[in-house]
């Protein structure tokens, strides 16, 4: 007989607390008992999980002090983890965490699962979980690596309100609903600006110097700790987008070698959690909307970039001579939902490579 575990989850009422349930409720993660904590404004809600209602608690350190817990799931913010995840790794709990707080620390496995699984049994006791965006843009690079060294990822991230949490979610609907109702549009609280039906840079601090915000520096810092490689250069310009959830990406990539389209293909087709979405002919390829609720990073526009065109004045198409074919550059796009993989999904597959 299998055993089973306690399990924590801190932060159970946010957006992405709510999809942990969910999750390990369709993945029947081996649960003997379930704790829900959150902060004492959340306290005393009542949540479902299994058809078994739950009473959410606050959190405090005695609740791990007073009983053996084997694995907690930390969704709550970066300077809460900072507080609580080094006092409950030391009463030998496993902490799982999804905030930035421990990332970059050098004694913290940093891990997406399909990438660098040889990474986990290197914690201490904790284990982050990287940005959302990071995870969506490393799991279809990673096959592409393994067969041609990446030396440069130009990104433009396409990100979705879910990213800051069911308040920002609830603002988008309302103030979608106002535009629509040709009222006054809300003032934003979860925004610096209106998120219905616009875009702005992600909000996030930036760096006066540099011009790059925090959401940008954490593509570049994580990806490299995740794929060991500091070399590669990373240019990233993140944008919030009228999306409820769901991320997309738009990628180009310059490669060591010369390209083969047929054999990168594969290697995505083959590499667990992605799926490709390609269909020229109908102009057909992945989408926020479709990749809503779904495990998997949806990937297209897979296209050998034309670095020498020359315009045929007469038929005013492309002249593939001397572009394709000889071209280490490789345009993708890309959409995953950043509640599933991006944040919940990958933090229980985590917890999957330990305990199961």
């Amino acid at each position: 007989m299998n055993p089973k575990y306690t399990v924590a989850l801190v932060g159970s009422t946010g957006a992405v607390g709510e999809e942990f349930l969910d999750i390990l409720e369709e993945r029947n993660f081996p649960i003997g008992k379930l704790i829900l904590l959150a902060s004492k404004r959340s306290a005393g809600k009542k949540q479902v999980f299994k058809n078994t209602e739950y009473l959410v608690e606050e959190l405090t350190p005695d609740i791990f002090r007073k009983q053996k817990v084997d694995l907690a799931f930390f969704s709550v913010g970066s300077e809460l983890a900072k507080s609580f995840a080094p006092l409950v790794s030391d009463t030998g709990c496993l902490v799982i965490d999804n905030s930035s707080a421990f990332r970059m620390d050098k004694k913290v496995p940093l891990i997406v699962p399909e990438i660098n699984p040889e990474d986990i049994p290197k914690h201490n006791g904790i284990i982050a979980n990287p940005n959302c965006s990071t995870i969506i843009m490393l799991m279809p690079l990673a096959p592409i690596h393994q067969l041609n060294p990446i030396k440069k990822i130009v990104v433009s991230t396409y990100q979705a309100a879910s990213g800051a949490g069911v308040t920002a979610m609830e603002e988008l609907k309302t103030q979608a609903k106002e535009f629509l109702n040709s009222t006054e549009i809300s003032a934003p609280k979860s925004f610096p600006y209106p998120i219905a039906f616009n875009c702005f840079s992600h909000d996030s601090k930036i760096n006066l110097e540099t011009g790059y915000n925090i959401e940008e520096y954490k593509m570049i810092q994580e990806s490299h700790k995740i794929l060991k490689n500091d070399t590669i250069e990373i240019v990233p310009t993140c944008i919030r987008v009228s999306v409820f959830r769901a991320h997309a990406e738009s990628i180009y990539l310059e490669l060591e070698n010369e390209i083969n389209l047929t054999k990168i293909r594969q290697n995505i087709e083959d590499f667990p959690g992605l799926s490709i979405i390609d269909d020229r002919q109908r102009n057909y390829f992945p989408m926020p909307l479709e990749s809503t609720k779904k495990d998997e990073i949806f990937v297209g526009r897979l296209r050998q970039s034309i670095s020498a065109v020359s315009l045929d004045a007469s038929s005013r198409e492309y002249s593939r001579e001397r572009s394709i074919g000889r071209s280490k550059g490789l345009n993708l796009w890309c959409c995953g939902d950043q509640l599933r993989k991006g944040a919940a999904l990958n933090a229980v597959q985590i917890a999957e490579k330990v305990f199961l």
